[in-house]
């Protein structure tokens, strides 16, 4: 009995030093995404597990940001996966980019559980934001965001059409783009990457107002990222990450920082962990093959 005893301290102590060597191994600053994925969106979930979206086809891939390991998760079938979020109800919400379409899939399964068409060409369905009661979606070739109703229970509901025409200013190229929610869902912020010009939007009133940024502005902006009163906006072809301090109200804000880091190579979305943000590198100035390498960078907030 006493060596059965001592055999099981042994294990037990063998496994709570191989969790404590587990909990201290240190986050990789640079995660290796498979090569030719061409990533875009990126979505963190529960615990340590992000997830990213192909461009070209790749479907979803689904990481460790602890390991730095992964695999395809979800098949791309030719479908393009650009913006993403995971909801409370573990759902992972994409937008699908120049098809016009949305998705939801349960984020432990990968099983498809809905499937928006928004709107034929030309679009590009970009980003998605999720309340309590709404997911919303941004049209970068449309002055348009895409509501789809979520009801208490979070049943999925109807899809609404908001036109934004004469509410935003609306130029050629790509306009809205990142999307983020207020923690309560009473306002939504967007970013326009031709203007550079921040909006808030009311959920209820679907009242629009520029954000006063002071003269500055968020041009190249592509996924940004709400905590707190801190907005973060990638700026991706200028492989930087803008801090933009915002009014309780929303009506103004202020850039007050600047995030580089040599790893970004055209980032275009973030996801938050912790501390810590997630940049993707989509490399939209490298051209893309079967052996282009991509990966997702850690930064300090």
């Amino acid at each position: 009995m006493r060596s059965i005893t001592a055999v099981l301290v042994l294990l037990m102590s063998a496994l709570a030093t191989s969790v404590a060597a587990a909990a201290d191994r240190p986050f990789p600053p640079v995660i290796q995404l498979p090569d030719g994925f061409r990533p875009e969106g990126i979505a963190v979930g529960t615990g340590t597990t992000f997830y990213t979206g192909s461009l070209g086809g790749g479907g979803i891939y689904r990481g460790d940001l602890r390991s730095g390991d992964g695999a395809t998760f979800i098949p791309g079938n030719g479908r393009m996966f650009v913006g993403m979020k995971v909801d409370r109800r573990g759902r992972l919400w994409v937008a699908g980019g120049a098809t016009g379409r949305g998705y939801v899939f349960d984020a432990k399964t990968g099983l498809e559980l809905a499937t928006f068409t928004f709107a034929g060409s030309p679009t590009f369905v970009n980003d998605v934001i999720v309340t309590k009661d709404a997911a919303w979606f941004t049209d970068s070739l449309r002055p348009v965001l895409y509501r789809v109703d979520i009801d208490p229970n979070g049943m999925i509901g109807a899809v609404t059409t908001v036109d934004l025409t004469g509410e935003i200013e609306f130029v050629s190229g790509f306009n809205l783009n990142g999307i983020a929610a207020t923690p309560d869902g009473s306002s939504i912020i967007v970013v326009n990457s031709a203007t550079g010009k921040l909006y808030a939007i009311d959920t209820e009133t679907l009242a629009v107002n520029e954000i006063d940024l002071g003269g500055a502005t968020l041009t190249a902006g592509d996924g940004i990222l709400l905590h707190g009163k801190t907005l973060y906006v990638v700026r991706n072809r200028l492989n930087q990450i803008a801090v933009v301090e915002l009014a309780p109200d929303l009506a103004s804000g202020s850039v007050v920082d600047v995030i580089f880091d040599a790893a970004l190579d055209v980032p275009t979305t973030i996801a938050r962990h912790g501390s810590a943000l997630y940049a993707v590198n989509a490399r939209f100035t490298t051209p893309p093959t079967s052996t282009t390498t991509y990966t997702a960078v850690r930064l300090k907030r």
